[in-house]
């Protein structure tokens, strides 16, 4: 499906507008296994809940069922200290060459945004461990009371509920800001935003999504790959601007819609039987 784009509901923070003579890209990247060597989320799960949880991510993973529905679900079986949880969180290892690759980029006045579907509550303080604390982080928020959870959706769309966190419309919101994005992920989170990313680096269960959808990707392991990238597509660009040129006002994503309200109908909180691969 194709046409012009609906107006992106506003979700904050609000994408910057791109400034004359800046390159127009912006990055937006997962955390779980992508910043983070490790898939927090399941982390977390596999340490400190019962193993019930597995079938139903399986499922998930299938693209049978929808992360909102099983995040919640999930968080309702946490029994355990909120600074256990946050212990096992921070113990785990990031990718050496992230920091390096954010500085690049804002050194270039490209944004970076971590984008996540999952849990939500270790994002910021692994990144302020990091020392890019000042990078927006759009994902779920996790309440705690004593050793209980709770999990609200304040970054899911407002009509489609098979999503946590609406990633789709993070790309969307980037490119109406006249950017085209860079998406960078691991697995099956990422498969809606990968589909209307410009670029996409893929690794593990993304590489394969984007072989069952037939999306050109980028096969990466290391942030350092991603880095080199970055600075040959700045030296190109600098070199001749049109290499990468603004995202003209009402342009379609560039394959069209395939997931969300305008193909699903509202209120779903699974993907629709037959959904995946997308027919577009």
């Amino acid at each position: 499906m194709s046409g012009r784009v609906p107006p992106v509901p506003p979700v904050p923070p609000v994408p910057p507008q791109l400034a004359e003579g800046e390159l127009p890209l912006a990055i937006l990247v997962d955390y779980d296994g992508t910043v983070s060597l490790t898939d927090v989320t399941e982390m977390l799960l596999a340490q400190h809940v019962a193993g019930v949880w597995e079938e139903a991510e399986a499922s998930y993973d299938a693209g049978e069922m929808g992360s909102r529905r099983l995040m919640s679900w999930e968080v309702s079986l946490i029994d355990a200290d909120p600074d256990v949880l946050r212990a096992t969180a921070a113990a785990q290892p990031h990718d050496p060459g992230f920091v390096g690759f954010v500085r690049r980029a804002q050194a270039a006045a490209i944004p970076v945004e971590v984008v996540s579907d999952g849990y939500g509550f270790f994002i910021q303080p692994a990144l302020e461990a990091l020392g890019v604390g000042e990078l927006p982080v759009v994902t779920a928020r996790t309440v705690f009371s004593g050793r209980r959870a709770s999990i609200e959706f304040p970054n899911g769309h407002p009509t489609c509920l098979v999503c946590g966190t609406c990633k789709r419309q993070r790309v969307l919101a980037y490119r109406a800001a006249g950017r085209r994005v860079v998406y960078i992920g691991d697995g099956e989170s990422d498969r809606y935003a990968a589909g209307y990313s410009d670029s996409v680096f893929a690794k593990r269960s993304l590489e394969r999504i984007c072989l069952e959808a037939g999306w050109p990707y980028h096969r990466w392991t290391a942030f350092s790959e991603i880095d080199r990238w970055l600075a040959e597509t700045l030296d190109a660009w600098r070199r001749d601007r049109t290499t990468i040129e603004p995202v003209p006002p009402g342009e379609p994503p560039p394959r069209g819609f395939f997931c969300g309200p305008e193909v699903w109908g509202e209120g779903l909180e699974d993907p629709p039987p037959g959904s995946w691969p997308p027919r577009v």
